[in-house]
């Protein structure tokens, strides 16, 4: 289960998602693939519905290449430190 570190709003956006760390004030934006991919996972589903949801919204993408991006998206939240350990 993947949970926002305390102190990152997120808000939906009509082009995805924008997270605000309260404590440094820096926001990111996240494009409707990653959005896709945080919501899924805070909705407390894991990495796998989350990379089956990228491969029925977006037809071309195999489950391969959507379980890649999935984890890429985890590990950007992570660096950015966005997310708890």
């Amino acid at each position: 289960m993947l949970t926002l570190k305390p102190g990152v709003l997120l808000t939906e956006t009509e082009y995805g998602m924008a997270l605000l760390d309260e404590k440094s004030a820096e926001y990111w934006t996240l494009n409707p693939t990653a959005a896709l991919v945080l919501r899924t996972l805070l909705d407390g589903h894991g990495t796998e519905r989350a990379a089956e949801l990228l491969t029925v919204r977006y037809e071309d993408v195999d489950p391969d290449t959507a379980a890649e991006d999935v984890h890429r998206v985890v590990e950007d939240l992570r660096s950015a430190g966005l997310v708890a350990p």
